[in-house]
């Protein structure tokens, strides 16, 4: 859990430590799924791993509601590279009936921009068929991306998982509104630019969304770059209150896990890390990863460990003076960020679908967010 403490320990160390703003804070709470039904597994086991969601995902969330009235969310990004109906149908289902959405997933090595442009396409069109991704005025899909290993924009410091240096300009212009990849430490590939919601820009060398523009509440000298994506980070942080040998702080890396299970602890640090929109301190932004399609994290996703989090984050975080807590898609994210810029203030839940639009699997499922009063 050490290694590439050095690509970011100094920003951690280095970030201003100033109090929460006064006033209603509010949470917002994706969880976005690496999810890959069919790793270490065959097709059978797969469908059954799927199927484990579908039968027990529903009744789990049923309980719990957010300060909109909304259900806990999940975000599945499938693997497109391993596009299976058999696997997709039943994940749509799902969808339909709890307001998960599905994004894109790739693992891909050595590449080129063609390719990498020919698989993104080919990925889109078969999430399509299932009537799963955002739709633009045009009617062409959107798409949130998660890269496969960690290695977006030729990242890895060996070169490997990727290819593709200029891999921003590809998502880009293939439709993908946002990348969610980040935090990766310990992996090397992790960026010097950590808790932050940022527009990175290509610049044809490996690792360019190393740095970027905040995203912050516009004004005519404040535009996000034309030509940048953008980068919706976790927490990274040091957590003094769980300790390695009784003395090393862990690493908080956002990520869900069997061994590393959603606690108070957890939670307090991510709302303290104050990842928020420049100009907008009182929406605060909580995007964190899982690995759900494996069995040793879905005892903990589908399971008590979870139901006992989302009592305590309720409880604690949702008595609607000082905390509100929204459960939202990535999608959903990524709007109400937009309506931020746009210098919106109050509910964040009333602005879900901003500016993308839920997928048509949502759009005709009484699952949808519910419109602003």
């Amino acid at each position: 859990m050490y290694k590439a403490l050095d690509l970011w320990l100094p920003a951690y160390l280095s970030r201003p430590r100033r109090p929460l703003p006064d006033g209603t804070l509010d949470l917002l709470f994706a969880v976005c799924d690496h999810f890959e039904p069919r790793h270490d597994a065959d097709p059978a086991t797969a469908r059954e791993r799927v199927r484990r969601w579908q039968q027990i995902w529903p009744a789990l969330i049923a309980p719990f509601r957010d300060a909109d009235g909304v259900p806990p969310r999940h975000t599945f990004f499938y693997p497109i590279e391993q596009y299976d109906p058999e696997l997709l149908s039943p994940l749509t289902e799902l969808c339909s009936a709890t307001g998960a959405e599905v994004e894109v997933h790739l693992h891909h090595d050595q590449d080129s921009a063609t390719g990498l442009r020919a698989r993104l396409e080919r990925g889109k069109a078969d999430l399509a068929r299932h009537g799963l991704l955002s739709r633009d005025a045009h009617g062409n899909p959107r798409f949130g991306f998660i890269h496969g290993n960690w290695a977006l924009d030729h990242s890895h410091p060996q070169g490997r998982h990727c290819g593709v240096p200029e891999e921003l300009d590809v998502l880009l212009a293939t439709g993908c509104y946002a990348d969610f990849t980040m935090p990766s430490a310990p992996d090397p590939t992790q960026t010097r630019t950590i808790n932050s919601l940022y527009y990175a820009t290509e610049n044809g060398l490996p690792k360019s969304h190393d740095s970027g523009c905040p995203a912050r509440v516009r004004n005519r000298n404040a535009d996000p770059p034309p030509n940048g994506l953008l980068c919706v980070q976790g927490p990274l942080a040091l957590n003094w209150q769980r300790r390695k040998f009784g003395l090393l702080p862990r690493i908080e890396n956002g990520a869900l896990t069997g061994a590393n299970p959603p606690r108070p602890d957890r939670m307090r640090l991510w709302v303290r890390l104050h990842i928020h929109v420049a100009g907008q301190p009182n929406w605060l932004f909580i995007k964190l990863h899982t690995h759900g399609g494996v069995p040793r994290n879905m005892l903990t996703l589908l399971g008590e460990p979870m139901c006992r989090f989302w009592e305590h984050a309720l409880t604690h975080y949702n008595d609607g003076r000082r905390f509100r807590l929204h459960f939202v898609t990535a999608r959903e994210m990524v709007n109400i960020l937009h309506a931020a810029e746009d210098g919106h203030t109050g509910n964040p839940g009333h602005f879900r679908n901003y500016r993308f639009e839920p997928p048509p699997v949502l759009a005709r499922s009484s699952t949808s967010a519910p419109p602003p009063p």
